[in-house]
Formats: structure tokens, sequence, C-alpha cells
């Protein structure tokens, strides 16, 4: 370190600066990229609506980002784990000194990736319960009223229409919706719900049915209906609801979980409603085949009635068996009337012998006789009283001296334990105090040799003198001394006075040799004169 640091050439520059050259540098350098890369730490949107996650691969990371105006236009929003194309621009993060990506558009890489994304999701919510088949319901045979969720300018819409109106016409109620861009999904979810949400006394009326369909289209055009939020709003719809997404070929998330999947949006209208002139014709032919059965019914009964008739029997026959059964009965409750009558008979006498041991007379006899037992047991019994309690005084006194005894023995016992221990204690304080005196003593004697150490009197032993003025004040350079000034010298074995020169008596051949002996003359210390510390 004692060696100088031979001087550098290179212009020294801040932390910052240092950060924003780099910041332009790589943002110059990388002003677009497309990174292919697997999502990770993906959480979902920040408080702020910004999103922070990371794309990897097997042998490195880079951290991204995405403002919340973008994230919002995604039409496929990314998810932990999914592998993505993500397009937008290098960037460096001062605050951490690292660099990311700050994308603008993202997107699966490849359909292999959708349809991944897809059998995950659909995984997902069959574990929830979603497409379970006992939570679907049946459809309304002939429904009054049904609610369509598709757009408005298509042609699922005249085909729906075209389809209901060959076969048996209803009401309509379209919901307008878009069938395809980043909003569908929110917009058909909030259709379903809606048409749930319609009172059935209200002035639109509540549909029995609800149809969402859509054409056919690639499988990006059809994501919207992959969504979960759709998902989750088909499958809590109180109405009975039907999928018509695509073609037949055409699989969506939403035909999991509708009530019914049609193949086509005009399939889904012919599911719907039957046949009008089907229904007139089994009508009427229901109307026949009821009319020639009641005539058949009719006829068996009758005939049932006229044979019922022929087998009913006379009245004598209807109460031959009943009479008898009243005759024995009667004989029965002659012989139950006689026994219930000796039974009460017995009875009486028995209340009576009780009644008459409780009355005045016997229970004054019996008051009577107890109280000359007690009599004759009173005198015996104070006796043994009397003996019992002078038993109990002689065994309390005998216990009360007993305790008296073992008191005393204990108090002894505890003061020649106090007494010992006040001794040991005494004898510990006196070892206490002479260890500590003789502590005291070795510190103080140490304390003495180093005042003696620091001492200003060894300095003037090895040759100094102590200058002061006539105040006593000390003199610490030569500028403090005028001329006739009068100073007081000390030196290791006493002091002398002496007067400053004038300042233009510089030889030192010039001064008064009387006085120069007088100043050199030791002027003694008076005996017990304390020096000035200073």
């Amino acid at each position: 370190m004692d060696e100088k640091t031979p001087p550098s050439n290179a212009a020294e520059i801040s932390v910052s600066e240092l950060s924003t050259a780099l910041k332009r540098t790589v943002e110059d350098r990388f002003g677009f990229v497309r990174v292919r890369g697997e999502v990770s730490g993906y959480r979902g949107p920040h408080s702020s609506g910004h999103v922070y996650f990371a794309l990897k691969d097997q042998s490195a990371k880079i951290d991204a980002v995405m403002w919340k105006g973008v994230f919002g236009r995604l039409r496929v929003k990314p998810e932990e784990g999914m592998e993505v194309i993500a397009t937008g621009k290098i960037t460096t993060y001062p605050g951490k000194s690292s660099y990311q990506i700050v994308i603008d558009m993202i997107e699966p890489a490849g359909i292999g990736a959708l349809m991944a994304l897809l059998e995950e999701r659909r995984r997902k919510l069959a574990a929830e319960g979603l497409f379970d088949e006992d939570r679907k319901q049946l459809l309304p045979f002939l429904p009054q009223v049904i609610g369509v969720v598709t757009s408005p300018t298509g042609a699922v819409i005249r085909d729906i229409l075209h389809r209901l109106e060959d076969r048996f016409p209803v009401r309509v109620l379209l919901w307008p919706v878009r069938v395809q861009g980043e909003t569908s999904a929110q917009e058909v979810a909030d259709a379903i719900n809606g048409l749930n949400a319609l009172p059935p006394d209200g002035p639109l009326p509540r549909p029995d049915v609800i149809i969402v369909a859509r054409g056919g289209g690639s499988l990006e055009d059809l994501w919207g209906f992959n969504e979960e939020i759709v998902v989750r709003a088909a499958a809590q719809s109180f109405i009975p609801l039907v999928s018509a997404v695509g073609h037949e070929t055409d699989w969506t998330l939403i035909d999991h979980a509708a009530d019914l999947r049609a193949p086509t949006p005009t399939a889904a209208a012919e599911m719907c409603v039957p046949v009008r002139s089907d229904l007139l014709t089994q009508s009427q032919d229901l109307a026949r085949r009821l009319s020639a059965a009641s005539k058949r019914l009719i006829e068996n009964r009758a005939k049932d009635w006229r044979n019922l008739a022929r087998h009913l029997p006379t009245g004598e026959d209807l109460i031959a068996i009943p009479r008898q059964r009243l005759d024995r009965s009667s004989d029965k409750l002659t012989s139950l009337i006689a026994s219930l009558v000796n039974s009460r008979q017995i009875g009486l006498e028995r209340l009576a012998r009780r009644l008459l041991s409780q009355s005045p007379q016997a229970r004054m006899a019996r008051a009577e006789q107890r109280l000359s037992d007690f009599s004759r047991r009173l005198p015996h019994a104070l006796t043994m009283s009397n003996q019992s309690r002078r038993q109990n005084l002689d065994g309390l006194k005998t216990r009360l001296a007993s305790a008296m005894m073992n008191r005393v023995s204990l108090a002894r016992q505890a003061h020649r334990a106090d007494r010992d221990k006040l001794s040991l204690m005494a004898q510990r304080l006196n070892r206490a105090f002479t260890q500590q005196s003789q502590q005291r003593g070795t510190r103080l004697a140490s304390l003495g040799q180093l005042l003696t150490s620091l001492s200003y009197r060894n300095v003037l032993a090895r040759g100094f003198a102590l200058v002061r003025d006539e105040q006593g004040a000390t003199i610490h350079s030569a500028a403090m001394i005028g001329p006739g000034l009068n100073l007081t010298l000390e030196f290791a074995d006493g002091q002398a006075k002496v007067t400053s020169a004038n300042p233009d008596s510089t030889n030192p051949g010039s001064e008064d040799p009387a006085r120069a002996a007088k100043a050199k003359t030791p002027r003694r210390k008076p005996k017990g004169e304390q020096a000035n510390l200073f």
C-alpha cells in the first residue's frame, strides 16, 4: 500500500451512466425478437394489471414482462408450463442489473401446444365434475321460448330460425355476441348468465332452453368456446343448454359441459322442437285409440258387474255368521260380569281393612306405644351419650398434649438450624471481607505506582524545566514571552525566578554577567510546597 498506484487514462463514469449505456446498447441491438420457450413462474396479473413471469428452455432462462394493455388484448392467455412464441424487445432493468424481454404479442408454439393446453384444461374441469352426466338436465318436450346465443349477422341464426319455422314455430330470444376474437368468451359467458337471470314474469320471457351456436372454423377460431369462463357458465346454467359449435367433427369444451351437444346449429333446432305435423297426426291417432279403448273398457266393466252380481250372497247368508258371533259374545259377557263383581267385592274388603288400620284410635294407640318405648330408652341413652363425650374429651386431651410436644420439638430444631446457618454466613462474610480488603489494597498500590509513573516530575528529572508566568500560568511557546516578563522556572530540584530580556538583545554575550549568575542560581523550593501539575 506504500507504493503509489500509477494513474489511468480511463474516464470515470457513474453507475447510472453505465446502466443507461448498457440499456441503450441492448435495445438498439435487440429491438425486435421472437423467442420460443416455456412459461415459468406465472402467477396471473399483478395488482397493477401487469404480468411478470419467465421464459425458459433446457439450459437458459429470461425474465419477461407484459404490460396491462397488451395482456388484455391476448386471445390465448399464458399458463404455467405452456410453450409459447413471444414477440417483443430486449431491455435491461437497472434496479436489478438484469435483462428482460418486454412482450408485445404471445402465441402458442404450434397446434400441438394448443391441443396440449386443451387436453390439460379438459382434465382439470372434468376433475371438478363439470362434465358429469348425472348433473345434466333433460330438454323440455315443447318449449315456449328458445334463447339463442350467437352472432346476429351470421348464417347460423338464419338456419336456426328457418328450421324452427319448418318444424314448430316458437318464440326466439336472440342474445347477440361475438363468436370469434379476444372478447368472445366473456360475451358468451355473460349471455348465458344473463338469460338465466331473466325473471319468469318480466318484460322479456325467460327461455325454456338455450342454444349456443357458431359455424365451423379452425381450432384458433373456436378457442373462445374452450375458455374456462364459458365452460363454467354452461355448467352452472339452470336452463337446459344445447351446444352447437362448429361442424360435427369439431369438439370444444362447452360441448362436454352442455346438457346436450348438437353436431350443427340446424340439428340443435331440430333437437329442441318436434315436427308440428307429426304431432298433429300422432294426436289424432291417439284420440282414435283412446276412444276405442274407452268403449272396450266400458263393455268389459259391464260384463264384470254382471258376473259379480250373480255371485253376490243373500241377506240371510250375510247375517248368519254375525248372529252366531253375537250369541257367543253375550254368553262371555255374562260370565265376565260375575267375575268382575267378585273381584270388586274382594277389593272393597281389602280397602276396609286398610281404612280400619288408619283410623284415629289405631294411630293414637301406636303413638302411645312408641312414646312409652322412648321413655324407657331415654335414661340409658343419656348415660351412653355422657360416656361417649367423656371418652372423646379424653382423646382430644391426649392428642393436644402430643401435638404441643411435637411443636416444641420442631421449634427447637428450626432454632438450631437457623443458628448453624447464621454461623456459616458469618464465616463466609469474614472471608469475603478479608478477600475484598486485600484486593482493594493491591489495586490502591498499583494505582499509586501508575500515578508515580505518570507524574511530570519524572520528566523534570531528565533535565527539562517547567516555565510559568507571574500568575502561575504555564508558558507553552516563545511567542507567549514578552520583554520584561517575570518568569518562574521549575526544575527537578527547585525553582528559579528570571526576567525576559529585550527582543533586540539577541546576542548572548551582551547579557549582564551578574544577572546571568543570579538567574543560574537555583531557588530552592520551600519545604512542604506541592508543585503544580501543569
